[in-house]
């Protein structure tokens, strides 16, 4: 058994797992190289050979414990027809939605428009250096992937001012998400992902009295979904203020935290395993910084199933010789 699964389904403290956020990508050089000459980035999630290597990058460096597929969420709007396109330092850009035209998208359509996705999964799987190891599928939560969709761009703390104006409009698109993050879900597990984790990026743009509908209903159905087809589900619903609460209702068999959030409570209140939580910002520290701040993890959850990682993707600023030294001082913690 991986040691993350050990964790996971034996709730085993005696060992600390460690995989990151965004550890295949642009904080590495060899990664950045690739990225120069690929300019379209969803291009560049579907090259068979490159997205594959750039997955595995980051454990041919570092000792990790998983391989967290070179993909992203936005790749669920994109097969469904609605346009998708990262733009230089500000991010990702939607065409208005075409609701017409999103509900008439089948499932072959779909597959057929990201298949690749799958096929890297099924590539980087059957790789000697995932043995003993996990291959993390991932998708985004419905809220987050509605906000995207209906946003057209990254909200950065704000909506669009009339953004729940149109109730049809977000309970269809909200349905139309969930069909099809069922679908992507399967074809990963299918491929070989044998972890899946949930990003819900802006669960913390919500006021509390809208999680229910937005939140914790459809990740629940999702969370279901994938424990249906025996693969651990790790939920990270990003700056909502009751992590308790969210794991009462939705019942991941992991939480990850952000790093606002007190570890202590968390390790006091929440009884399922948790991941994460350490600022990203603490790897443009120094070495004696990180030491201090892994081990307050370490120890806070010493006695508590904990996979570590951090609160949010790892910064692009950030040197890969820090990360080795985190990778090393989590594997060496006694």
């Amino acid at each position: 058994m991986t040691p993350i699964n050990e964790v996971i389904l034996n709730k085993k403290t005696s060992i600390n797992p460690i995989w990151i956020m965004r550890q295949a990508g642009r904080y590495l050089p060899e990664f950045r190289e690739i990225r120069s000459k690929n300019t379209n980035f969803i291009e560049l999630c579907l090259n068979e050979k490159l997205s594959a290597e750039i997955t595995l990058q980051p454990l041919k460096r570092f000792d990790l414990d998983a391989a967290i597929i070179f993909s992203d969420i936005l790749m669920l709007p994109y097969g469904l027809g609605q346009k998708v396109e990262f733009k230089r330092n500000f991010g990702p850009i939607l065409e208005k939605i075409n609701l017409d035209q999103i509900s008439k998208i089948d499932e072959i359509d779909f597959v057929e428009k990201i298949h690749k996705i799958y096929k890297i999964i099924k590539n980087v799987s059957e790789n000697n250096l995932l043995i003993n190891k996990n291959t993390i599928g991932f998708v985004g939560a419905p809220w987050t992937l509605l906000v995207y969709m209906i946003n057209q761009q990254s909200p950065k703390n704000k909506l669009k001012k009339d953004f729940f104006k149109d109730e049809f409009l977000i309970n269809r698109v909200l349905l139309i998400i969930e069909k099809f993050l069922k679908i992507h879900i399967k074809n990963q597990i299918d491929n070989g992902a044998n972890l899946i984790q949930i990003f819900d990026s802006w669960a913390g743009l919500l006021e509390e009295k809208d999680l229910p509908n937005f939140v914790y209903t459809p990740t629940l159905n999702l969370v279901n979904y994938v424990k249906s087809l025996n693969v651990p589900v790790i939920c990270f619903p990003r700056e909502i203020k009751n992590y308790k609460e969210f794991c009462e209702i939705v019942k991941p068999d992991v939480i990850n935290i952000d790093y606002n959030v007190d570890p202590k409570e968390i390790s006091k209140n929440i009884k399922i395993p948790v991941q994460g939580g350490l600022d990203p910002k603490i790897l443009l520290t120094d070495k004696e910084t990180l030491k201090r701040e892994v081990v307050k993890y370490l120890n806070i959850f010493k006695d508590h199933p904990y996979i570590f990682n951090l609160g949010h993707g790892i910064l692009p600023e950030t040197n890969p010789e820090m990360v080795d030294y985190l990778v090393k001082l989590v594997k060496n913690y006694k």
